[in-house]
């Protein structure tokens, strides 16, 4: 578990990557992606049968737990809304600054999830 002394303020501790945990922490931070959570667990959950592996369900719980990370720190929304505004930038400079920036970001949080 984080603590606020690691990455500034925290809207909800950092869940257990459980697809109940995440279920509940998004539905406190983001409930708007709560359909689409589902329906990429539905898709996991047919491809891990399927595949007969649980490799696209543990890909599930990563990106969710990343994702969740990202919305549960403001700052690392901040900086994730702010690099997606400017991914289609007129200035190409500018563009290639928010892919690195969101790039960034993303590697951040998945690094949290994964301590």
């Amino acid at each position: 578990m984080s603590t606020q002394a690691d990455h500034g303020h925290e809207l909800i501790p950092r869940p257990e990557q459980t697809p109940d945990a995440l279920r509940a922490a998004l539905a406190v931070i983001d409930p708007s992606r709560l359909e689409e959570m589902q329906s990429t667990k539905d898709d996991a959950f047919a491809k891990a049968v399927e595949w007969q592996s649980l490799s696209p369900v543990r890909s599930w719980v990563l990106t969710w737990a990343r994702d969740i990370e990202i919305a549960r720190r403001p700052d690392l929304s901040d900086r994730h809304a702010h690099a997606k505004s400017n991914l289609e930038n007129d200035d190409p400079v500018l563009a290639q600054e928010a892919l690195r920036e969101l790039s960034a970001v993303l590697d951040e949080a998945m690094k949290a999830v994964r301590e």
